[in-house]
C-alpha cells in the first residue's frame, strides 16, 4: 500500500501571469515545475498548511480563498491528493525562493508548455484557458 499524502498548492495570479515554482535539482521530482506549496502536517487544515508553506517556501504572507481544484496523482511512490486554492499576497510583497531552485510569473498560456510535477497537469488546461 503506497503512503497517501495531502498537498496544498497556491493559484497566486497578476494579471494575466501565474506564480509557479521549480523545484530543486535533487530529491523527488527534481527540477520540475509545480505549484507553490506543500503538504499538510498533522493536526493541520489546509488552508493553515497552504499559509504557513508560503511563508517558509516564498516569504510572503498570503490571504487564502476559496477551493480551486482538487485532484488525485499515483504517484511510484506515494500517492498525492493536491489540492490547489487561489490566494493572494498581502500587499506589494515580492515572493522570494527560499525553497525552490527559481520561481517565475508564467503568462497562463505558457502553462501547459513547461515541464509540471505530474500531478499538477490536470489543472494547467483550465488554468490557462481561463487568461
Amino acid at each position: 500500500m503506497k503512503r497517501r499524502v495531502l498537498v496544498v498548492a497556491a493559484l497566486i495570479e497578476r494579471g494575466d501571469e501565474v506564480l509557479v515554482a521549480r523545484r530543486k535539482p535533487v530529491g523527488e521530482r527534481a527540477n520540475l515545475w509545480e505549484f507553490p506549496g506543500g503538504k499538510v502536517e498533522a493536526e493541520e487544515g489546509e488552508r493553515a498548511a497552504l499559509a504557513r508553506e508560503l511563508r517558509e517556501e516564498l516569504g510572503v504572507r498570503v490571504q487564502v480563498g476559496e477551493l480551486y481544484a482538487r485532484v488525485e496523482h499515483p504517484y511510484p511512490d506515494v500517492q498525492v491528493e493536491l489540492a490547489l486554492y487561489r490566494a493572494s499576497l498581502h500587499g506589494g510583497q515580492e515572493p522570494r525562493p527560499l525553497a525552490a531552485q527559481e520561481i517565475r510569473w508564467a503568462k497562463r498560456r505558457e502553462l501547459p508548455g513547461l515541464p509540471f510535477c505530474e500531478a499538477d497537469v490536470p489543472l494547467l488546461v483550465r488554468v490557462a484557458e481561463e487568461g
